[in-house]
């Protein structure tokens, strides 16, 4: 019986509580709204859900990217240079990586930021230029190309030049 009586008590306050609150001149319970009265060129303008966002359809379209393979592939045999700021050498990728590096090292006006093996990746500052030396493992052998910070062919005179010097010092 106790429970009755709780569940009733409840249901008394949440009643009460509605009353005081229509009762204090909500606007949910007035059937008076001055706004809906007015003829419908004299209300304010609504708009519509879909126009106060921008329109992001298009937002997360990213670029078609070429992959390290497919430009070994499209270049004909492995060791064909596929672009001026790439080519292909044999050898494994921490092999070539490794030379690389050394190659660098070695070559004047070129500095290495820093370098990641896990990624196969020198960020190199060469002649006023910052980009990336990447290695990638394809089937038979290794690519070594210049990239800019989004993974895009390096373009520019430095990347051309200390890929040359690269691909010398690597004996292709």
């Amino acid at each position: 019986m106790r429970h009755l009586s709780a569940t009733s008590r409840y249901i008394a306050v949440a009643l009460l509580a509605l009353a005081v609150v229509g009762a204090s001149g909500c606007k949910w319970f007035r059937k008076d709204n001055e706004i809906y009265k007015q003829s419908a060129e004299n209300r304010p303008l609504e708009i519509p859900p879909d126009l106060d966002r921008p329109n992001t359809d298009a937002a997360m379209n990213l670029p078609a990217s070429v992959s390290a393979s497919q430009v070994a592939t499209q270049s004909g045999s492995g060791n064909t240079a596929a672009s001026p700021v790439g080519f292909s050498v044999s050898g494994s990728r921490d092999e070539v990586f490794a030379k690389v590096g050394e190659i660098l090292a070695a070559t004047s006006g070129a500095t290495v930021a820093s370098k990641a093996q896990i990624l196969g990746t020198y960020d190199v500052d060469y002649e006023g230029s910052k980009f990336l030396v990447r290695v990638t493992q394809i089937s038979g052998g290794t690519y070594v190309s210049a990239v800019d910070p989004r993974g895009l062919p390096a373009s520019g005179e430095a990347p051309t030049k200390l890929m040359a010097a690269v691909k010398a010092g690597l004996g292709n």
